[in-house]
């Protein structure tokens, strides 16, 4: 690894410690702040509260306005009668290529079905079948059906509903349009609490307040926008990733970031948040063709269509290199009009509104930045190495989702992590701790660097990547301005955005083999002695140290850079 080593310590990548904090107008203080409210920021919200503990949840926009609505596939869990929790934990396996942590994959297998099983007390309305129990369906990488869903294809939104009215029915205490700027540092070397804003429509900071909190559980999702093109909603900007590693905790397994194969291709200039085709359609028999209507799966590995993802994305991407084509095609015709309006009707729709007619012609298709595998360093608890703070969901790593999270895992993970965290802060809070200021002078990236950071990101760390582009990504991020104006919304995320991109560009190029979500042209092998994952941290100058941690039993840690 001493040629990895060397790399990295060249480029010695930097990132803002700690941002330039507006002074705190007053203080608050609660037990816990859940900052998130997705599946996973929610469900702890409500697993808490009926422990007798006072929460209060954070909340850049309005309840529930994360990724979880845009969800459309829907929970994996064991509720067939021809599947067992053995096929889930193998297949979960499989999809991760070698880095998943086994025991809290059987753990998050074993206790999914308890997860949907509140979801219905909850009052999920569910898609059931002909004798009343939930429907289910396959998406690739399962060798069952076992996808629950809602609406056909809106089972995050009926997520998002269920939990966010259980919510507001124990009358837990919501900041909307509020951002948690940095965590608030506890004297023994913790977090406790944070320091919070509220948002004006401008995105300036007012209110600012001190949350002052025995506990703080990031439940904050992901860095989609880190990317030009995504399947994330405008607020996925790493926030909650950066503000833990700022406040000393480790971050592992970024390089791994998901691109679903199957985002509506709406033009080559296409910025932001795009449609997702759910791999469903795919479940339900769809194809992926190029423009001859060749079948491009079908070859390409055993479960063809329905291959994991890294593997469909791969492959679409290297179909579009080899010809020069800008998407592939998605073929639904033959599922008829009926069948995919009843089905799918959300898709249907957004097809529609693109100009396109699902079940008449094969539509457009391009893989886009999807889900971040790595995040936060946490068990399935979700204490992470710093006392006072926890990560659930999308923004930790728990190992569950190894090198390539396996379809439909990702809401069941949230939920399984948040109840399980509830569970251990009801029985291990932390004692209210006494605050003290920030080590560290604060800095910030300035937002009109934003455009650059996402563009040399998508140009060199997309589905393909190699050492020389990777470079290249560093030195960009490297030679971006730091801010000069007040703090406001748009630089604290630039700066998130920044230091995800420094995160992930260190790591993929710490990385020299392909694994999982993570494909290097320049090393297109599984190398077996990198069955490790890549840990970060932050020294108070600002650089990132990295270090290797054997996911395989027997073998030895190693200080990267």
């Amino acid at each position: 690894m001493s040629e990895v080593r060397n790399r990295v310590a060249t480029l010695a990548p930097t990132v803002v410690a700690g941002l330039p904090l507006p002074a705190a107008e007053r203080e608050q203080t609660t037990d816990v702040v859940v900052v998130g409210s997705g599946a996973a920021g929610l469900m702890a919200a409500v697993a808490l509260a009926e422990t007798g503990r006072s929460v209060t949840v954070v909340t850049k926009g309005e309840l529930g306005a994360g990724s979880t609505p845009w969800a459309q596939g829907g929970l994996a869990a064991v509720l067939g009668a021809d599947d067992d929790a053995e096929l889930h934990v193998q297949d979960t396996l499989v999809a991760g290529a070698g880095l998943c942590d086994e025991p809290a994959v059987r753990a998050l297998v074993t206790e999914a079905p308890g997860a949907i099983a509140q979801l219905r007390e909850l009052g999920a309305r569910l898609d059931l079948d002909d004798v009343g129990r939930p429907a289910l369906t396959r998406e690739g990488g399962h060798s069952r059906d076992r996808i629950v869903h809602a609406g056909g294809d809106a089972s995050g939104a009926e997520v998002t509903r269920t939990l966010a009215t259980a919510l507001r029915a124990r009358g837990i205490a919501v900041l909307e349009h509020t951002v948690a700027l940095d965590a608030l540092h506890a004297a023994d070397g913790g977090v406790a609490g944070v320091r919070t804003a509220r948002l004006t429509d401008d995105g300036a900071l007012t209110d600012v307040t001190d949350l002052h909190a025995r506990a703080v559980v990031l439940a904050t999702g992901g860095f989609g926008q880190v990317f030009t093109a995504t399947t994330n909603p405008a607020g996925a900007t790493g926030d909650g990733l950066a503000l833990a590693l700022r406040a000393g905790a480790e971050i592992a397994d970024v390089e791994l970031v998901q691109f679903h194969p199957t985002a509506l291709w709406t033009g080559a200039g296409a910025r932001g948040q795009q449609p997702l085709v759910s791999e469903a359609v795919r479940g339900e028999g769809a194809v992926l063709v190029d423009a001859d209507g060749n079948r491009i799966m079908s070859r390409a590995h055993q479960l063809a269509d329905l291959a994991p993802r890294d593997v469909v994305s791969a492959t679409i991407a290297a179909s579009l290199r080899a010809t020069g084509a800008d998407h592939v095609f998605l073929d639904a015709r033959h599922l008829g009009a009926e069948f995919l309006a009843r089905r799918f009707p959300g898709i249907v729709r957004a097809c529609r509104d693109a100009g396109l007619d699902l079940a008449h012609e094969p539509v457009p298709v391009v893989p886009a930045a999807h889900y971040v595998c790595g995040g936060v360093l946490a068990d399935l608890d979700g204490r992470t190495v710093v006392p006072g703070l926890y990560a659930v969901g999308e923004v930790a790593c728990t190992g569950v989702q190894g090198a390539n999270r396996l379809a439909s895992n990702s809401i069941t993970e949230g939920l399984v992590a948040a109840r399980r965290c509830a569970e251990l802060l009801a029985a291990e809070l932390p004692a209210l701790a006494e605050i003290v200021p920030p080590a560290t002078a604060g800095d910030a990236i300035d937002p009109a660097a934003r455009p650059a950071i996402t563009a040399a990101t998508t140009r060199h760390a997309g589905v393909l990547r190699d050492a020389d582009g990777l470079t290249e990504l560093a030195r960009t991020l490297a030679a971006v301005d730091r801010a000069a104006g007040p703090l406001d919304l748009a630089t604290v995320e630039a700066t998130a955005l920044h230091t995800v991109a420094t995160l992930l560009a260190s790591a993929a190029l710490a990385r020299p083999e392909s694994r999982g979500c993570h494909r290097r042209l320049d090393a297109p092998e599984t190398r077996p002695e990198w069955q490790v994952r890549l840990v970060h941290r932050l020294d108070r100058t600002g650089h990132l140290r990295t270090r290797t941690v054997p996911v395989q039993a027997g073998a030895d840690e190693q200080v990267v850079a």
